[in-house]
């Protein structure tokens, strides 16, 4: 299988060139991590940045000729203290998982005898609880295409393709990636149900909600230029699929609309919904199936939103609190 990496773009102020041989063991991990890990093309081109990076700090300050076994692990913490100054902790600990599996790869293939990386330890990540919007935040939100119609302000196509747009985000609790590759041929119109295409090229079954597939039928009904089965769920006027970028923007208009938080993304309105489920009692591990996550620590999170609600709802109310 023969992958087609993202056009990268050199760091700035770098001009020397990496070595051939370290540019074909990059490209080599590169297609491992697609064809055998299935890592999604967002992920493949953050790991391709991470380490290209990396290569470039060992050539400008470490006199690097290529040799992957010269890596110690004393030029690993000097870069990550250089990293500490101009990376956000998230950021570092991403750009070192790709390092690290790098590493881990080149090891496995006998290229390296001992992961530089594998002891290194880094900062603890801030312990922080996911943002979202609450159940009036939404219907606010949801119910911005309907009053920009109302006023002529956008056309019937727009306001019908917003509305199942956000309705799908909503409704399935499904990633922006996902919603934008969904096909009439993935949804069940019968069933209300999704099948979705998630990380790791996991598919998983997203039941959608009546509200969704109204605003499915409707738009399929009087939009929709072709309904076969590999044909985009959302589609701009001249037809083509929209892209993660056009659903981001699309959605930062009606917060601004609504008057809501504008640091919103697609990613938070996944929030919402899990909180929203568990909040009205549904079981977190069916909240963790329908989110597509690997593990239950990660759906776990969201208890501790619900868990917060209600301190807070105590420290208000309680006269002992």
């Amino acid at each position: 299988m023969r992958v087609t990496f993202p056009v990268m773009k050199k760091p700035e102020n770098r001009s020397a060139e990496i070595p051939v041989e370290a540019q074909q063991h990059l490209e080599q991990f590169c297609q491992y991590i697609a064809s055998e890990r299935r890592l999604s093309p967002y992920t493949l081109r953050n790991y391709q940045h991470a380490i290209t990076v990396f290569m470039h700090w060992l050539i400008h300050h470490q006199q690097w000729s290529g040799d992957f076994d010269q890596i110690d692990s004393l030029q690993v913490r000097r870069y990550l203290m250089e990293s500490q100054a101009t990376l956000s902790r998230k950021t570092l600990h991403n750009h070192f998982s790709a390092l690290r599996s790098f590493c881990k790869f080149l090891l496995q293939r006998k290229r390296i005898r001992a992961n530089p990386f594998a002891s290194v330890s880094l900062p603890r990540l801030p312990k922080s609880l996911p943002k979202y919007l609450t159940e009036r935040q939404m219907l606010q939100l949801l119910g911005g295409p309907l009053r920009l119609l109302q006023q002529q302000a956008i056309t019937p196509f727009k306001a019908c393709r917003d509305q199942l747009m956000m309705e799908l985000l909503y409704g399935g609790g499904v990633r922006v990636s996902e919603l934008v590759g969904l096909n009439y041929g993935n949804i069940d119109t019968d069933q209300g149900i999704a099948r979705v295409m998630g990380k790791g090229q996991k598919e998983r079954l997203c039941p959608l909600g009546a509200v969704a597939m109204q605003c499915l039928q409707q738009f399929k009904t009087q939009f929709a230029n072709s309904t076969s089965f590999d044909a985009p769920v959302l589609i701009n006027q001249k037809h083509k699929r929209l892209s993660v970028r056009q659903v981001q923007l699309l959605l930062k208009e009606y917060l601004a609309l609504a008057d809501l938080p504008m640091d919103m993304t697609p990613h938070k309105i996944r929030h919402s919904y899990a909180t929203h489920l568990l909040n009205r009692g549904a079981d977190l591990r069916l909240v963790q199936e329908l989110l597509g996550h690997a593990s239950l620590s990660t759906t776990q999170i969201y208890t501790h939103v619900g868990i917060k609600r209600l301190q807070d709802a105590h420290r208000q109310a309680h006269p002992r609190a």
